[in-house]
């Protein structure tokens, strides 16, 4: 799928026919290796994108040239580091500008990757005689202010009448996602990342009057939807860097909670943000928000133990309100097609570990329940 991918983005494969099926199988072993691993929420793996924010190039005008490189991502301060790195570079590096007004040109596009996920449903389903097969299912799709961080604006006359035009088109996506019968997944990495790259020449305010701006387009885009039927991501990178120079998720998780999305995903396995479960003690959830922090590191081939995953969901639990939490990944494992970071059998290991350390946490959970009960 990866060589055919190539060929697309170069010009040079003349039938899709067999791109298109690669990815229907694609999408289908994901969700049923996803189904194995007992995960109760699952998604696409996002089959048949280069990457997570940037395939909307292919699907919408207005996009041409090059963009600016983000700033301060690093390798200037650990030039060691960067050579390390550069066998895991994904080959899909291409990230134009906008130079012109943003509208849909490939719809159909966008509906076959509908198209892909129900049928990989409906075959999993038929295949366990009709059960249902999993609590929910998710599709995700770039937030306004994501898409600009990749995609700068050369066009818009400032940045917020970008945000909110790129908000305008892609509302008929997030829409459609929740019409289909999915969650929408609103991957909002420009709430944190942005911080040390793009806006890393801003004070700490006034890159939060630029996210919340962001927030506000993004609010706008999803004004139709009910907030039950969305979650969003926020993250600092799936990238193996020193991450020293991250926004601390306590100077900006005010806004984050702003969005109109209810259930907030985030990492806090990694060693950067695995402290951050003590925020929680002084930031109160607003009514109907749901966090899914993340209990296992998705930039490392270590497999958590299940216990050590308990261990930290048992600590999220006591901080946020077993009610209120859900857990995941930091971050997803293939950001860029053709990155390998993690070693994809060790992939399915780690999220079988997840799902282990889920079910010994609840086990923990509700007899510390049952103990509290019997005390009173």
């Amino acid at each position: 799928m990866l060589d055919l991918l190539l060929k697309q983005q170069r010009g040079q494969l003349e039938d899709e026919t067999l791109l298109h099926q690669s990815v229907r199988d694609a999408v289908a072993d994901t969700v049923s290796r996803q189904l194995e691993c007992g995960l109760d929420v699952i998604n696409d793996g996002e089959m048949g994108r280069v990457d997570y924010t940037v395939f909307v190039k292919d699907l919408l005008t207005g996009f041409e040239g090059e963009s600016t490189p983000p700033i301060g991502a690093g390798d200037e301060e650990f030039p060691e580091l960067g050579e390390l790195l550069k066998p895991f570079a994904s080959p899909f590096q291409v990230r134009p500008a906008c130079v012109g007004p943003v509208d849909w040109k490939d719809w159909p596009s966008f509906q076959r990757d509908l198209y892909n996920l129900a049928v990989a449903l409906r075959q999993a389903q038929d295949d366990r005689d009709g059960d249902s097969v999993c609590e929910e299912v998710f599709m995700t799709s770039p937030s306004p202010g994501q898409i600009a961080r990749f995609l700068h604006n050369h066009h818009y006359p400032d940045d917020e009448a970008y945000l909110y035009a790129l908000g305008d088109v892609m509302k008929r996506a997030y829409e459609a996602i929740v019409n289909a019968g999915f969650l929408l997944q609103l991957d909002c990495p420009d709430l944190a990342l942005s911080r040390s790259t793009v806006f890393a020449h801003l004070t700490l305010e006034e890159f939060r009057s630029v996210i919340r701006m962001h927030v506000e387009a993004l609010n706008h885009a999803v004004a139709g939807i009910p907030a039950e039927r969305m979650r969003m991501h926020v993250c600092w990178s799936s990238t193996m860097g020193p991450h020293h120079t991250d926004v601390p998720l306590r100077d900006i998780v005010d806004i984050v909670l702003e969005a109109k999305p209810a259930a907030f995903s985030f990492p806090a396995a990694n060693p950067r943000h695995g402290h951050e479960w003590k925020i929680w003690r002084d930031v109160k959830l607003p009514e109907g928000k749901t966090v899914i922090p993340g209990m296992i590191d998705s930039t490392s081939n270590f497999v958590e133990h299940p216990e050590y995953v308990a261990e930290r969901i048992v600590r999220y639990a006591g901080v946020v309100g077993r009610e209120n939490l859900l857990v995941g990944a930091d971050c997803g494992f293939g950001t860029f097609a053709g990155r390998l970071q993690v070693d994809s059998k060790i992939v399915w290991m780690k999220l079988a570990s997840l799902v282990e350390g889920a079910r010994l946490a609840s086990q923990e959970l509700w007899q510390s329940r049952q103990h509290r009960s019997e005390a009173d």
